[in-house]
């Protein structure tokens, strides 16, 4: 019934316009009309064909690029539809929700670089925008700019205190520059809500620091919450950081190599990790034999 209204609906704006253009060229806006009607009711490739003719009926009309723009997005035609954009940020710089759909486009076809200098110039337009400055944060954080994705981030205090998404993407910042403020960022996200990836990064960052006795009980807190299934992180991965802070806390220790079982029993196989354990000052012989044990089994699997 929904599609026969749909369809209705299309059919009487349809006769409108070619009865209304009988004898004379259909206006940009007619053809645009047509083409609004079959993208809202997502018959891209139609609204499609009525938008190209809105545009070619005349060049300047920026709605019908705009959209066409959004259709190619839809059908993840991704690069056309920046190209889209693009058009119209060229004759028209400051169109704020051009700027917007060229940014995030660009993050899906990879040019990240294009996309923080859109953002850059979104964000000296409408500086209020925590949404784009947070999507601007999260590009400069996938370059490895850090920094200035932290800076990017300090602009909005109020949504460092109510949002998590941008809470932590702050705490990943700093914890990437290796700054112990990080230690308090992760610390209120976990109070707020406990997600054992989060708390992963958090035992990371503690152990990083040297405070190992709290290390190791966030590592097995994240541990306690981590599916057999999952992948990041994954329980080998968390068997095995915590084999290394034990080792690492008290080398005579044996229960840091019953951990390391543990990991391998999961599926740990990186050798190359596994190594740097013996480099690790005060490992006991007993130990470092251990070590060297488990070693050998791994390489006698492969």
């Amino acid at each position: 019934m929904k599609n026969k209204i749909i369809s209705l609906f299309l059919f009487l704006i349809i006769f409108s316009f070619l009865n209304g253009c009988t004898g004379m060229a259909a206006s940009a806006e007619e053809y645009y009309t047509i083409g609004m009607a079959y993208f809202d009711n997502g018959k891209y490739e139609e609204a499609e064909m009525w938008l190209n003719r809105a545009r070619q009926a005349d060049r300047t009309m920026t709605a019908s690029v705009y959209n066409l723009g959004r259709i190619a997005f839809e059908r993840q035609r991704y690069r056309e539809a920046a190209s889209h954009f693009e058009n119209i940020l060229e004759k028209d710089p400051d169109n704020v929700l051009a700027l917007k759909a060229a940014a995030f486009t660009r993050i899906r076809t990879g040019d990240l670089e294009i996309a923080s200098r859109h953002y850059s110039r979104l964000l000296t337009l409408v500086p209020e925008s925590a949404d784009d400055g947070y999507n601007h944060a999260l590009v400069l954080y996938a370059m490895e700019r850090y920094g200035e994705a932290e800076d990017v981030l300090n602009k909005y205090p109020f949504a460092l205190l109510e949002n998590n998404d941008v809470m932590l993407l702050h705490a990943r910042t700093l914890k990437a520059q290796n700054k112990i403020e990080a230690i308090d960022s992760y610390s209120n996200i976990l109070s707020i809500s406990s997600d054992p990836k989060v708390r992963y990064e958090y035992a990371q960052l503690l152990e990083y620091h040297k405070i190992y006795a709290r290390s190791l009980e966030e590592y097995r807190q994240a541990l306690s919450q981590t599916q057999a299934s999952s992948s990041d992180p994954a329980r080998r991965d968390i068997h095995f950081s915590i084999a290394r802070v034990l080792l690492t806390a008290d080398g005579e220790n044996s229960e840091g190599i019953t951990e390391l079982e543990s990991a391998v029993n999961d599926g740990f196989k990186d050798i190359s990790l596994i190594e740097e354990l013996l480099n690790i000052d005060g490992v006991s012989i007993e130990n470092k034999n251990a070590i060297r044990g488990i070693l050998g089994n791994l390489e006698h699997e492969s």
